[in-house]
């Protein structure tokens, strides 16, 4: 039997299947293992390369192989699509998983740590506590409004009038409904204090990092998204330079080109959507903040002219994007930012 050089697992939460194959690509091995199976498999074999897409479980599978001496190879999935021969299924998803392993101009993604995603757990959690508030609120509203109750917007609005209307729905409605309404809104008030402790913990662990404490020297990131970088990208070795990872994280126009002529639409907003935003949001505070500011410094001279020449949405993808960068740079680097960096790279070239 051939030596088996690459394996590929398509990983699923009890039948995993696994197709191997030799130096030159040809098939040795194509079988299904149950987890406990599959676990035993891994111990069992000689160091090979062990590709998987990134998905479910996937980092907790890659740092066991990496642990047993294997070479750990994670795709991305939509990057394995186009080598799914004939049907879909699991035993014909392993082996395009094992195709796109061998080629050499694969982007693969690092195996994450323990930490990165405990870290990326607590915003995924704060992402979904938030995404029920928000829930709970329109809901509320909307209830209160079918008895012709509104409440200014915002969710300080709310709170400040939701005393008041629920004394004019008791003299309007049966008591069973005032209960529940108002159930509903102390259920609001235990989630903003789940959000609370969430938060609380993330910055906790941003003030503990290095690398989240330079990063929020960068105007527009704050501990929320730094810790998030941090846990995304971790020592950001992957990317060849800084415009890489904000084309990773789509903040670069899509293309379309063809017959030479280059086409450039929206941003691609590939990556990932929750990371992309928090740099977005931090973006439009520093322009908002720039454009209100009486004293325009030199280095905010070119926010200025984005917002001069361009729709504020776009000045604010601009400003995101040179944040990655910069973050890109700061991470590598391991230094602060420095506004003026610029400047005196340029004079000490010049006395040279």
């Amino acid at each position: 039997m051939s030596k088996i050089t690459i394996t590929g697992i398509d990983l699923a939460k009890n039948i995993f299947h696994l197709h191997a194959v030799d130096s030159t690509g040809r098939q040795v091995k194509a079988i299904k293992l149950s987890r406990l199976r599959l676990s035993e498999y891994l111990h069992r074999s000689e160091p090979v390369t062990v590709a998987m897409e990134a998905c479910a479980s996937a980092h907790h599978w890659g740092r066991l192989c990496q642990l047993l001496g294997h070479e750990v190879r994670l795709i991305s999935p939509q990057f394995v699509k186009p080598f799914v021969k004939s049907n879909k299924n699991d035993r014909n998803d392993a082996r395009a998983i094992c195709e796109a392993a061998q080629r050499p101009d694969m982007h693969f993604v690092p195996v994450k740590t323990v930490e990165q995603q405990a870290v990326l757990s607590l915003h995924r959690v704060r992402e979904m506590l938030i995404g029920q508030r928000t829930a709970t609120i329109n809901q509320l509203r909307g209830l209160l409004t079918e008895f012709g109750l509104t409440a200014p917007a915002g969710r300080r609005a709310l709170h400040n009038t939701i005393p008041a209307m629920l004394e004019d729905l008791m003299k309007i409605s049966p008591t069973f409904l005032v209960s529940c309404i108002r159930q509903q809104w102390e259920h609001i008030g235990e989630l903003d204090q789940c959000i609370d402790n969430v938060t609380s913990q993330i910055e906790m662990h941003a003030r503990q990092s290095d690398v989240t404490r330079r990063l929020q020297t960068i105007p527009g990131i704050g501990p929320i998204t730094a810790s998030a970088l941090e846990a995304y990208v971790g020592n950001a070795t992957q990317f060849r330079a800084g415009r890489q990872l904000a084309a990773w994280l789509g903040l670069v126009p899509r293309q379309h080109s063809t017959g030479g002529k280059p086409v450039l639409l929206g941003t691609s907003k590939r990556g990932d959507g929750y990371l992309r935003r928090l740099l977005v949001h931090g973006a439009r505070a520093v322009v908002a903040t720039v454009r209100s500011s009486p004293n325009v410094q030199k280095q905010d001279k070119t926010i200025m002219g984005w917002v001069a020449r361009k729709h504020m949405n776009v000045a604010v993808v601009a400003m995101a994007n040179r944040n990655a960068r910069i973050a890109w740079a700061v991470i590598t680097q391991k230094r602060n930012f420095d506004r003026n960096f610029r400047d005196q790279l340029a004079n000490q070239l010049a006395a040279t």
